[in-house]
């Protein structure tokens, strides 16, 4: 319950928030330009709070859903454009009415919404590299047999400085480097005992697209390493008859050091039927367990009936950037969401990516939720991916949409006239389907992955 509640208000929070920055955009450019504004709300439904402006003009909204908001503008909507509207209108409201402005004046009003997202996004991500976050340092831990790192020449211990001359300071960093690197020549610059190396190697193609793909395991093959833990056992199975316990450490495998998960899950894959040796720490005793794994009736593979636990071998650090980092860091974050979001679109569209990753309403809440349960910096990092996206959203050229008005927008620039307010209202219907079709799917991934568990 107290974690619904925590989900719940997070979210709320998140999309109050940010929707309020997107039509405060709006609201302030159409007003410095003269555009004379009606009302503006955050939230809606029936209104608990409002309140005129000094100059009597704007009436200020809150309302009781805090789910959404909007700025109204006289002679924003087609049927305030129709001739019958704008005859009775006063000459002195009709020259300010967002209809009748030039094609500019509408664009930087259409567009505002969204850049007022990106700014926010930019602004979080400064305040953020400013303050400081935990981060894992970008130290290899574990190298897979045969793996291209192995054959490279990089070590245990090595630490990884920069990827394709961009610098480093996290391993998710190594992670976000090597990813569009994939298919090419990728150079990767080492620490090592007070010396500093390069590597190269050739990064093939994922089989699972490089996005959905974790690169530096899977294909360069190495990762920080990891502390691996039992977290559950199942009853009467071949880790409960040989004694393992909720809360153990797994240290050695045979004669071999743990410090991967997978790798430690694909040992006891292929030792089906065999006993294998399990080094265990319990608290402060070291012990060995005797385990045989039992083959999976459908696959054949060994299995050991635990639900296993991983943290990073490395413990994390604080990094702060200075001054000028920061804000370079700001600007560049914000791009690079910017493009990811994109990129994942896309990918959908031409479902290089599966539709079934978009996540709706009840993703973002338990996302929110988790982000606020591991303290401010990692929801201010989730508040500001949420407003790239709804920057993004928003330039989609879909009827209803901001992009979708700077499509109008275009058109009537080339065609010399604006549309017909009559093929505006069937076009903006064809866009809200479109955006219920779309929010009733992504609701439909979140109940389909709820009852997954």
């Amino acid at each position: 319950m107290i974690e619904f509640l925590t989900d719940t208000v997070a979210f709320i929070v998140a999309i109050a928030l940010l929707i309020a920055i997107h039509e405060y955009g709006h609201f302030i450019v159409a007003r410095k330009l003269g555009i004379k504004v009606e009302k503006f709300s955050v939230g809606f439904g029936p209104s608990l709070f409002s309140w005129r402006s000094r100059d009597g003009e704007v009436e200020y909204i809150l309302a009781a859903i805090p789910l959404g908001g909007y700025v109204k503008m006289l002679g924003e909507n087609p049927e305030e454009q129709k001739e019958e509207a704008t005859t009775a209108l006063k000459a002195a409201d009709l020259a300010r009415a967002f209809h009748v402005q030039p094609v500019w004046k509408r664009a930087a009003v259409a567009v505002a919404g969204p850049l007022f997202n990106f700014l926010f996004a930019i602004f979080l991500y400064i305040m953020i590299g400013w303050s400081g976050q935990q981060v894992i340092p970008p130290v290899v831990g574990h190298i897979n047999v045969d793996s291209l790192a192995e054959h490279a020449g990089v070590q245990i211990g090595d630490v990884i400085t920069g990827v394709n001359g961009k610098p480093i300071h996290a391993w998710q960093h190594v992670e976000e480097a090597l990813k569009p690197a994939v298919g090419k020549e990728v150079q990767i610059d080492l620490a090592r005992d007070g010396r500093d190396l390069q590597v190269h190697m050739a990064l093939p193609l994922p089989k699972q697209d490089a996005l959905l793909s974790n690169i530096g395991e899977s294909l360069v093959g190495f990762s920080s390493g990891q502390r691996v833990f039992v977290a559950s056992v199942v009853k009467d199975s071949p880790a409960d008859r040989g004694g393992l316990k909720n809360g153990d450490e797994m240290v050695r495998l045979d004669h071999e050091v743990v410090d991967d998960v997978r790798s430690l899950i694909h040992y006891v894959q292929q030792h089906a039927g065999t006993a294998v040796t399990m080094g265990v720490l319990r608290g402060d005793l070291q012990m060995n367990v005797q385990i045989t794994p039992k083959a999976d009736s459908k696959t054949g593979l060994g299995r050991m009936g635990v639900v296993l636990n991983a943290r990073s071998i490395q413990a994390p650090v604080h990094y702060r950037m200075g001054l000028f980092e920061g804000v370079s860091y700001g600007f560049t974050r914000t791009w690079d969401m910017t493009a990811m979001t994109l990129e994942v679109l896309g990918k959908m569209v031409v479902n290089t990516i599966s539709p079934s990753n978009l996540g709706g309403p009840i993703a973002i809440a338990q996302m929110a939720g988790q982000t606020v349960a591991y303290g401010l910096i990692p929801y201010l990092l989730f508040l500001a991916l949420i407003s790239v996206n709804l920057g993004v959203l928003n330039l989609l050229p879909v009827p209803i949409l901001d992009g979708g008005h700077l499509t109008y927008l275009g058109l009537e620039a080339v065609r010399g006239r604006p549309l017909s307010p009559e093929t505006m209202e069937k076009t903006q219907v064809v866009g809200v389907l479109l955006i219920a079709a779309l929010m009733i799917f992504a609701f439909y991934n979140d109940i389909a992955r709820f009852l997954q568990g």
